[in-house]
């Protein structure tokens, strides 16, 4: 099977993790071979929910006996869109009113950027280093890690990076900018939260120069930090809110939110300025619905608060640098990179999937399913602790 992989898949490494998953249940991941893993990263923050929740599963069976793909997006009305739109916006702020749903984080950017340019009718776009926003050509034009970027150039043009959390040279924010562009928590940069004085002074720059302030929360939405969406910790609304990862409970599926009045701008010069065949797929909406249904009701943003409690009494120590990061998307960081190395590999070997890159060479990224229970969660912690001690 491994050889068929590496084959007929495209690869984007020459050390691929290699996994045969059989199938995954809760916060666990079962290989052909009958090993289990913690999938301590859930898939990337996006199995919030852990692997199939029954109530995801069951809303996915419901839509597949009605109906798959019937029309492209917003031409015909579909319920799992409505019921989906209509949940998640009655619970964002009154600007944040409608959604425009695609199929993925970086389609959200890419359609969050080229709103912001219509509705302004400005070129110019504002981004932060370290930021990472996908790997579209849009997506990477404002994302601020050249590894990423280099080699692709040229992208596109009048794009300028601010350093995170720094208030120099704000006054690159001006009356041709069309929209600035952010995480929250930089994910990719290694998890670094921004200050709340500083992103209120953003908010306000974007508003004297007329600017869009656009939340790229791909990876923090959906109750990882706490609160449903990370801005919500800093009392700064964005005019766009990019969405996606945790929103389909494992389903493919992205948004980008604004006000109706912002939106109006896609109807008109020409219509269908913007659009996409399987943006909202209703199996898709149908899932993120009912994840969305148990995320608001099942107690879950205080159980994001509660882990980061548990992750950062755990982790201390010798060869720990820091725990930062808020509620369930938090990063580990060490002495070394070979430390770093070596604690990923000792867990791995233990059953434990932990997120490492070549990019963040000392940041293990820890984002555990939301419905881990103590038990579980207290021995990953202990494995993660004596892993560290073992190499330091």
């Amino acid at each position: 099977m491994f050889n068929k992989f590496l084959t007929y898949i495209a690869q984007t490494s020459d050390t691929p993790l290699g996994l045969e998953i059989d199938y995954a249940e809760g916060p666990f991941l079962f290989t052909k071979k009958g090993k289990r893993f913690v999938d301590f990263i859930s898939g990337i923050a996006v199995s919030s929910l852990g692997h199939r929740h029954s109530k995801v599963v069951e809303a996915i069976h419901k839509q597949v006996d009605k109906h798959l793909h019937v029309m492209v997006y917003g031409e015909f009305v579909q319920q799992p869109q409505i019921d989906f739109a209509e949940l998640l916006t009655s619970n964002l702020p009154k600007k944040l009113g409608q959604i425009y749903l695609v199929n993925s984080g970086t389609e959200a950017t890419e359609g969050a950027l080229k709103l912001a340019k219509k509705y302004t009718g400005r070129t110019k776009l504002i981004g932060f280093k370290n930021s990472y926003h996908g790997d579209t050509h849009g997506s990477l034009s404002v994302t601020g890690r050249e590894v990423y970027r280099d080699p692709y150039l040229p992208l596109l043009p009048d794009v300028h990076f601010l350093a995170f959390n720094s208030s120099a040279n704000l006054e690159l924010i001006d009356e041709k900018t069309a929209a600035v562009i952010m995480e929250p928590i930089q994910g990719e940069g290694g998890i670094i939260p921004a200050e709340k004085e500083w992103l209120q002074k953003i908010r306000k720059r974007c508003d004297e120069a007329g600017a869009l302030l656009i939340f790229d929360e791909i990876q923090s939405g959906f109750g990882r930090t706490g609160k449903l969406f990370a801005f919500e910790h800093y009392e700064v609304v964005p005019d766009i809110l990019c969405i996606a990862k945790a929103m389909g409970g494992g389903m493919p599926i992205g948004g980008f939110v604004s006000s109706k009045e912002i939106f109006q701008s896609f109807k008109y010069d020409p219509p269908l300025n913007h659009v996409t065949t399987f943006g909202g797929h209703p199996v898709s909406s149908a899932a993120a619905h009912a994840n969305l249904q148990e995320l608001l009701s099942g107690g879950y943003l205080d159980r994001a608060s509660d882990i980061e409690q548990k992750v950062r009494s755990k982790l201390k120590g010798k060869g720990i640098v820091e725990v930062r990061g808020m509620g369930a998307m938090l990063g580990l960081q060490l002495e070394s990179r070979e430390l770093t190395k070596n604690v990923v590999e000792k867990c791995f070997k233990q059953g434990i999937l932990l997120g490492w890159t070549l990019h963040s060479n000392t940041l293990i990224r820890l984002a555990p399913p939301l419905i881990i229970e103590d038990e579980l969660l207290n021995e990953v912690l202990d494995s993660i602790l004596e892993a560290v001690e073992r190499h330091s």
